[in-house]
């Protein structure tokens, strides 16, 4: 398949219109409309979901969507961790930890990748639990500009402190994953 046509498969342009959908979403939680901003944030998520099920009924999958669609993940998550911190819902520590994980790894996969040294880089449990905490803490941020409740903002709270805990812990198991597949390639010493 050709590049061209790469861009032209259905869970790639999906992934494509996830990407378009960011900047839209900034604009809504700037201007303080949180259900068209919320609204937005399902749409991304459902187009996430389809795009991994079309590549499979379709036997779409495509190198550009294997970086695509991680890197669309990742910048939605990333735009709105520093957007609602901007505004104030979550405080400014939360998103530089989650900040400090993700350029962390993103500069250690690269290096790998780019010397040839690793090329495989799933994300471990701890890593899908992580994201899976950041989404539900954004989601609970989100609803609670909807309707407002002091058990809401008690999950809130409890979720924040959960992610903080949890994105230097999974940056600590992805550095200790790596070091020990990379010590596994090396030839040992006789």
């Amino acid at each position: 398949m050709t590049f061209l046509d790469q861009f032209r498969a259905a869970p790639n342009l999906l992934t494509l219109m996830r990407l378009f959908i960011i900047p839209f979403l900034v604009i809504e939680i700037l201007d303080n409309n949180y259900r068209v901003a919320f609204g937005l944030f399902m749409l991304a998520g459902l187009s996430d979901a389809l795009d991994g099920l079309l590549a499979r009924w379709l036997s779409q999958r495509t190198t550009l969507g294997q970086y695509l669609d991680p890197i669309a993940d990742k910048l939605l998550l990333s735009t709105l961790f520093v957007v609602l911190t901007h505004v104030g819902l979550i405080p400014r520590y939360v998103t530089v930890l989650v900040f400090s994980r993700d350029l962390g790894i993103l500069l250690i996969s690269t290096l790998l990748f780019a010397t040839s040294t690793l090329r495989d880089f799933r994300p471990s449990i701890l890593g899908k639990f992580n994201t899976l905490v950041q989404i539900t803490g954004v989601v609970v941020v989100m609803i609670e500009r909807l309707s407002s409740s002091l058990h809401l903002a008690a999950v809130r709270d409890g979720l924040l402190r959960a992610i903080a805990v949890l994105a230097p812990v999974s940056a600590a198991q992805y550095a200790w994953i790596v070091i020990r597949r990379v010590n596994s390639q090396q030839p040992t010493a006789v």
